[in-house]
């Protein structure tokens, strides 16, 4: 299937508007598309070297692994949508398994040890409940009930990724940004003013690039901001000239994790299981089991690795051990390899050890989530044109972070010609005001 044009009616602006996009994840990434389809010009900033956030995927040697989600679900219409518009339906790549995943046997004890998705949700994140859920990605509202045609059941069956990885999906939308994306660029302050006459074109924004820091040279009608919160209270926002107080931006906890792929020969591997993970219970440790988990990843999708290789990808860290996580390459090829051991009977040196390390994996909210998404808000309702975005306002899921970047844009699109309008107005007051100067008042 190729590309088709949104055809959800969208208000045309009469002129040009520029919005600008900061955080290059896949929020701000979805965020920035629609506004730029929709015909906004668009400047998305992204301190890093590569746009894509937690989406990233390597292809080395005959293997496709990823570093960070694994998998996705398309429950949102966003998603939906979004798979439509850039032609990337038919690249999607469903779990092949679906068994009971998150089962671990030790041998002196014969219970089963089961987690539901929901309480690795709360321990894990995104990062690993991205690839473990396809069991559970088909619930049913029992609330309600409703008839599915079966194009739309074929579209939601489950838990997916794309050949090529998950990076897929947001490589497609770096190229078509193209130039509308700035990468290795650090938005250092924001500005806004508003001097009573334009109600649009009162935002600027000063950023640093190759540890250059460039003044404003083009200022912006609007600011989508999806860049993590700990990230935000870094930045200089001035509002009328005068500092705007960050102080009650909450203090988020984020959660360390080493994502550690390994191969090794079939015949190297004496019990392997059936499934297409093992998530290991921190009661677990009493039998020498340091790793959160592994997913069984040529299992989920055997094209990713040669049909003699079995692919693993282990997480490390997490809440459960912290310091673990960035320990040295050398002692986490030792734990990786000593749980293997232990689970699925590996034997010897892994064929490839690759170790990737996420100092802020995922935010740990616990009981002060109100208060993200109360200060979120206050930002929102005290600086005209900003608009927050991103896995604090929504989710940890790849596809609730797409929809929340759309919806901004959506809002964004609202702001933008509810100002426009009464620019409009304004202007005709003007008008007749100056008229009434010359002659009779119309």
């Amino acid at each position: 299937m190729g590309k088709r044009t949104d055809d959800k009616k969208t208000p045309i602006l009469s002129s040009v508007k520029s919005v600008a996009v900061v955080g290059g994840g896949v929020s701000g990434l979805a965020a920035a598309y629609k506004l730029k389809s929709q015909g906004v010009s668009v400047t998305l900033f992204e301190a890093d070297e590569r746009a894509g956030g937690k989406l990233k995927s390597v292809s080395r040697d005959g293997l496709i692994w990823d570093e960070g989600a694994n998998t996705m679900t398309e429950r949102e219409a966003e998603v939906t949508n979004l798979l439509d518009i850039l032609g990337i339906r038919e690249k999607r790549q469903f779990l092949q398994i679906l068994l009971e995943p998150l089962r671990w046997r030790p041998p002196e004890n014969k219970s089963n040890s089961r987690v539901s998705d929901k309480n690795l949700t709360e321990r894990f994140g995104s990062i690993i409940l991205g690839a473990i859920c396809s069991k559970f990605s088909q619930r049913k509202d029992n609330n309600k009930e409703r008839k599915i045609s079966s194009a739309e059941r074929k579209k939601r069956r489950g838990s997916f990724s794309f050949y090529g990885g998950m990076q897929t999906l947001t490589d497609s939308l770096c190229n078509e940004l193209g130039d509308n994306l700035k990468l290795n660029s650090k938005v250092l302050s924001l500005s806004y003013n508003h001097d009573g006459n334009m109600l649009l074109d009162n935002w600027s924004v000063s950023y640093a690039t190759n540890r250059k820091e460039y003044s404003p040279k083009s200022s912006f009608d609007a600011v989508i901001m999806t860049a993590p919160l700990c990230n935000v209270k870094e930045m200089k926002i001035k509002k009328m000239g005068l500092p705007f107080d960050l102080g009650f931006l909450p203090e988020v906890n984020y959660v360390p994790l080493s994502v550690i792929i390994t191969t090794f020969k079939k015949e190297n591997v004496k019990k392997p299981l059936a499934g297409f993970g093992v998530l290991v219970p921190s009661k677990e440790q009493q039998n020498g089991l340091k790793t959160l988990g592994t997913l069984f990843s040529s299992m989920m999708f055997p094209e990713r690795a040669p049909s003699d290789v079995y692919l693993y990808t282990t997480f490390v860290g997490g809440s459960r051990d912290r310091s673990l996580a960035k320990a040295s390459v050398d002692e986490l090829k030792h734990v990786v390899t000593s749980d293997l051991r232990k689970l699925i009977g590996a034997e010897g040196e892994p064929a490839l050890f690759n170790c990737f390390y996420w100092s802020k994996a995922f935010p740990l909210y616990g009981r002060n989530y109100n208060s993200v998404l109360e200060a979120t808000k206050e930002m929102e309702g005290s600086l005209p044109g900003f608009f927050y975005a991103g896995n604090h306002r929504s989710g940890l899921s790849v596809g609730k972070a797409i929809a929340s970047g759309c919806k901004a844009a959506d809002l964004v699109m609202s702001y933008l010609n509810s100002s426009e309008i009464c620019s409009d107005l304004v202007d005709k007051m003007l008008t007749n005001w100056a008229a009434c100067l010359d002659g009779p008042c119309r």
